[in-house]
């Protein structure tokens, strides 16, 4: 039998990619029904920013993830739901005092970062351990914050993806895993490009691959024109794909793509033309860990 590979489609993302493509779904309508999309294409699990319909803005207010939910659940599709965790994480120094923050900072304290997890009690929820420069921004997940945010999920029976954009980032997860914040066996998310993380490229994701712990699972993804190419590296290399238009607008040179399904299929093919198979939601849950 051919392995079985789960496709994550992360739907919109928080990045000003709104003024950029006509296909990034911004209400929660337009989520929910994207995420249905992306299943109907392969794709087994889902992962879900939410944007504020005024502005397409990041935002983490909580009625959005309720209605992306409910919209989703009501429908009766079949996939595995994985909220962000992430915003509420963003620092910027002030200009004239760096102690004092700057506009664009969202520092949010891990209670509110997770209130949405504990209410809605998603099978997953992404948990960045990161702390690093993302863009001129810092992306700050300091490590008490981090402890909280995986007892809280623990606590709510959600398990955590663990989200790492280098090395280090993997030594912290692997440390979070001992102290039994987060239980074994873990899910790791290899997240590659992003400024000013590790590069996407093959020896990079091979080198973070095998710095994972014993028995770990693991899916990866390349940004902007590195996410076909990481996702069969990603096949290659035994892991499992993210593909979404949090990550890259564009199926070709100057083709934007028409929406995360268009993506999915895409993913879709470069598993099958690698000689395995999609998993089915069922199959990732078995995959992932998620039944209990």
């Amino acid at each position: 039998m051919s392995r079985k590979v789960v496709i994550t489609c992360a739907l919109t993302g928080g990045a000003d990619s709104v003024s950029k493509s006509p296909a990034v779904p911004v209400t929660p309508e337009q989520i929910a029904n994207s995420a249905i999309e992306a299943a109907n294409a392969g794709a087994a699990v889902v992962h879900i920013h939410v944007r504020d319909p005024e502005t397409g803005k990041a935002s983490m207010e909580q009625g959005l993830y309720t209605e992306v939910v409910e919209r989703i659940r009501g429908n009766g599709a079949d996939m595995v739901i994985n909220l962000t965790t992430g915003p509420g994480a963003r620092f910027v120094p002030g200009p004239d005092d760096p102690q004092v923050p700057g506009e664009g900072t969202t520092l949010a304290a891990p209670a509110v970062r997770m209130r949405h997890i504990e209410a809605l009690k998603p099978e997953l929820c992404s948990l960045d351990v990161a702390t690093m420069s993302f863009g001129e921004q810092v992306f700050m997940n300091v490590p008490a914050h981090l402890r909280e945010m995986a007892d809280r999920a623990k606590a709510t029976n959600v398990k955590p993806e663990l989200e790492v954009f280098d090395v280090g980032h993997i030594e912290l997860a692997k440390a979070l895993i001992a102290q039994g914040h987060v239980a074994a066996p873990p899910l790791f998310q290899l997240c590659l490009g992003i400024s000013y993380g590790a590069p996407a490229n093959p020896e990079t994701m091979l080198h973070m691959r095998n710095a994972l712990p014993e028995g770990a699972t693991w899916s990866a993804f390349g940004i902007s024109r590195q996410q076909f190419p990481m996702a069969a590296q990603t096949v290659l290399l035994g892991g499992h794909v993210r593909v979404g238009l949090e990550d890259n607008l564009y199926l070709g040179p100057g083709e934007l793509a028409p929406g995360n399904g268009a993506l999915v299929e895409r993913a879709v093919g470069i598993v099958e033309i690698l000689g395995a198979s999609v998993a089915s939601p069922a199959e990732a849950r078995e995959i992932f860990g998620l039944v209990h």
